[in-house]
């Protein structure tokens, strides 16, 4: 007998914090194969705000109500390698714009050459999130900002309370060390 072989995705990201652009692939995803893996990944050229697990936790807390999704962390081992122990056939990366695309495309092609048996599959993002990244949502946060159309209300208060900067005083210090650049900057270059 023929035993349909059950379609298995990974979700690689940093989702540091998770964005309603996040949620939107994982739920077409969720659609699309029978078990999505969202994988919190450690990225060495970002500085993430939140813990692997604190990212985790966020995600589980989002996204409940799906049944076929599972989520874990990847922690010093190469995705190719985490594909293929899971059994999955899938990658899936979503894109926002075309510069988006061309390191994706980069990430691919390593994907496919490490592993050959999953393929990577490219889901565009909804026109309401082209612009929305992590980076941006950290951004408004941190200079206090309204993220509440880019995050679910459920992690928003942690999102704003990690990355809310507080405001800068100044001691006397730095008060000193101000007042000395003034003088160099204000101080007429032909005397």
């Amino acid at each position: 007998m023929n035993e349909k072989k059950r379609r298995v995705a990974v979700c690689p990201g940093s989702f540091d914090p998770v964005t309603f652009g996040h949620l939107d692939i994982i739920s077409r995803a969720s659609k699309l194969f029978d078990k999505v893996i969202v994988l919190v990944s450690a990225n060495l050229e970002k500085h993430p705000a939140f813990t692997l697990t604190e990212r985790l936790l966020m995600i589980q807390k989002v996204i409940p109500k799906y049944d076929n999704i599972v989520i874990d962390i990847l922690e010093d081992e190469l995705l190719a390698d985490y594909v293929r122990r899971v059994g999955a056939n899938a990658i899936v990366k979503g894109l926002r714009a075309v510069t988006d695309f061309e390191y994706e495309f980069q990430m691919a092609l390593g994907n496919r050459k490490l592993c050959p048996e999953a393929e990577t599959v490219f889901l565009t993002t909804a026109a309401e999130n082209m612009y929305l990244s992590s980076s941006i949502v950290k951004q408004i946060a941190a200079l206090g900002g309204d993220i509440s159309s880019f995050v679910p209300a459920a992690i928003q208060p942690v999102i704003e309370q990690r990355l809310r900067r507080k405001p800068v005083s100044h001691t006397s210090e730095d008060a000193a060390a101000i007042q000395n650049f003034v003088n160099l900057i204000g101080k007429d270059e032909t005397e």
